[in-house]
């Protein structure tokens, strides 16, 4: 499933590939990453069940090779930004695990990837993924907008339409999986001030690859004028500043029939209204 014909791209998904390679080039900066592979391994490892086939869609820097080693027999990757069309390669009902992590946010057509990743797995196959969610940064963005506001007269386009949490789970079922389940995490990095969390962002390949991105470098006044903002809002006692990372987690089952299912409207044998008024002793 792809995007529909003239539906606008978010993401320049170019730039994202090439700031990634760049990041790995230089060494990449991963204890985010490896904090949510942790956390993902963490999850598969309460699912006791073995796999045969797993795929890894999208995770950068290849993180989720020691989580996914002793899990299933083989292991395939698709790569999320290999193509615009965002066009996973999957063939139906060929994978019974498919993981990821930190890449979905950078996705221009979300329903599109779940759907195909619905369509690829087997039946009772797993989907289990982490991705950044919307107060990601949110420090970082509020002090750069201010900064902006006032010594350029303008602010440019740093923050894109993210799903909530709640919306998640929706979007899974609407996509025909079983049992979703969503929840979060908010991790608190600390930084000695914004000019550190933003090199981190760039070992990261974590930099602004928004569609209408600013094209031109910012002014030195207007970058310093925000580190301040940053300093002065964001700051804990000691003078090091917060940045947030919101993740969110997401899970959903291809069905099955041995699948635990809701009951039917109707099918209750007793009313809620008699147990109130006969309560068991």
């Amino acid at each position: 499933m792809t995007n529909p014909p003239g539906a606008p791209k978010l993401f320049d998904q170019a730039a994202l590939r090439a700031r990634l390679a760049r990041a790995e080039r230089s060494g990449a900066e991963t204890f985010l990453l490896e904090a949510v592979c942790d956390d993902l391994a963490e999850r598969l490892g309460a699912v006791l069940r073995t796999f045969n086939r797993a795929v890894d869609v999208g995770t950068p820097f290849g993180g989720l090779h020691d989580a996914l080693a002793n899990r299933a027999a083989t292991v395939n990757r698709a790569d999320l930004f290999a193509f615009d069309s965002e066009d996973l390669r999957l063939a139906p009902q060929s994978i019974d695990l498919a993981v990821s992590a930190l890449a979905l946010q950078f996705g221009n057509d979300l329903p599109g990837v779940f759907a195909q990743v619905r369509r690829a797995l087997v039946p009772d196959g797993l989907f289990l993924a982490a991705m950044l969610g919307s107060d990601t940064l949110t420090e970082l963005r509020q002090a750069f907008a201010a900064a902006e506001s006032e010594r350029d007269g303008g602010i440019s386009p740093r923050v894109a339409p993210a799903i909530d949490v709640r919306d998640l789970g929706a979007l899974l079922q609407r996509v025909g999986f079983a049992l979703p389940v969503t929840d979060s995490d908010r991790l608190i990095v600390r930084y000695d001030d914004a000019f550190a969390l933003m090199r981190d962002l760039r070992r990261m390949g974590a930099t602004n690859v928004l569609v209408e991105r600013r094209r031109t470098p910012l002014r030195r006044t207007t970058l310093l004028r925000m580190a301040e903002i940053y300093a002065e809002r964001f700051s804990d006692p000691d003078g090091r500043i917060r940045a947030t990372f919101d993740v969110l987690w997401l899970s959903g089952w291809a069905p099955h029939d041995s699948q635990q299912k809701p009951l039917r409207p109707g099918s209750a044998q007793a009313s809620l209204a008699d147990a109130v008024k006969n309560p068991k002793r």
